[in-house]
């Protein structure tokens, strides 16, 4: 089974911007070949026991997620220009990962008739006092609202989970992750693209607690609200997924095409 590297990046102040370090990234594009370059937009679950220290507690702005079909360290060039670095390594079926980019591809621009419409949740929506057992919470609630009216908030965004199950448990999760693909996610255009139990003997040490890896797919924040906000989502997320796991994390994030900054141009506006 390929072994993929995610790789949580924080940008070196000197580096300015996201487009300096991906004017770099392009140049080692044929090596690394990227599966995932997103821009972190923020946390909607936050881990509370498992990597803290790494991740939070230093106040890091996390602002990229490099997911490369490698576990070879990063090249100099590129880690001359990051801060603090989260990696974690994960067995990836190899299914997912032939001809990947085509299919990211559709999903992030997708045709017409390809994204299903909302199922009016959002009018009457479930809210509860937190986000953190991934139901919708006022703050989320009110961040998505603001956010859907950005540019940036009417496209695709990529879900970066991580998952610690409570032992004997993950057959819960399973069940979960099923009802996700059969209808309760799939009916809100959700695609868990990538998906890959954590190797612990790959190198590094920010993975050790950690169980799987899933990067899910929304056609828009909307999408994604309309299913936290659900009877049905969370009839399936109380009696399976929250049970299941010991910690999680959730970073919503939205992709961006290294490609348009191989020609010396200043890509897209981030």
């Amino acid at each position: 089974m390929p072994v993929c590297a995610i790789h949580l990046l924080s940008l070196h102040p000197a580096t300015k911007t996201i487009p300096a370090f991906l004017h770099t990234l392009h140049s080692h594009s044929s090596t690394l070949k990227p599966l995932v370059v997103s821009r972190v937009i923020r946390w909607i679950i936050l881990p509370t026991s498992l990597s803290t220290p790494e991740l939070l507690a230093q106040k890091i702005h996390w602002d990229i997620l490099l997911i490369v079909p490698s576990t070879t360290p990063l090249p100099t060039s590129l880690q001359n220009l990051i801060q603090h670095q989260w990696t974690v390594y994960a067995g990836v079926p190899s299914r997912l990962l032939v001809d990947f980019h085509s299919r990211n591809h559709r999903l992030l621009h997708p045709e017409k008739g390809d994204i299903p419409p909302l199922t009016g949740s959002l009018s009457k929506p479930r809210i509860a006092t937190s986000a953190q057992g991934l139901e919708l919470s006022r703050e989320l609630r009110e961040w998505i609202q603001t956010f859907s009216q950005s540019s940036e908030g009417q496209g695709a965004v990529s879900m970066l989970n991580l998952l610690a199950f409570q032992p004997g448990k993950k057959e819960g999760y399973l069940k979960y992750g099923a009802e996700f693909s059969k209808s309760i996610g799939s009916r809100r255009g959700g695609n868990a693209k990538i998906v890959g139990s954590v190797v612990h003997d790959a190198g590094g040490e920010d993975g050790e607690a950690w169980d799987e890896v899933a990067l899910a797919h929304y056609p828009s924040i909307l999408h994604f609200a309309d299913m936290l906000a659900s009877q049905d989502y969370q009839a399936v997320n109380q009696k399976y997924r929250v049970p299941s796991l010991k910690d999680t994390f959730i970073l919503c994030t939205s992709e961006i095409g290294i490609d348009d900054f191989g020609s010396g141009g200043e890509g897209p506006k981030l």
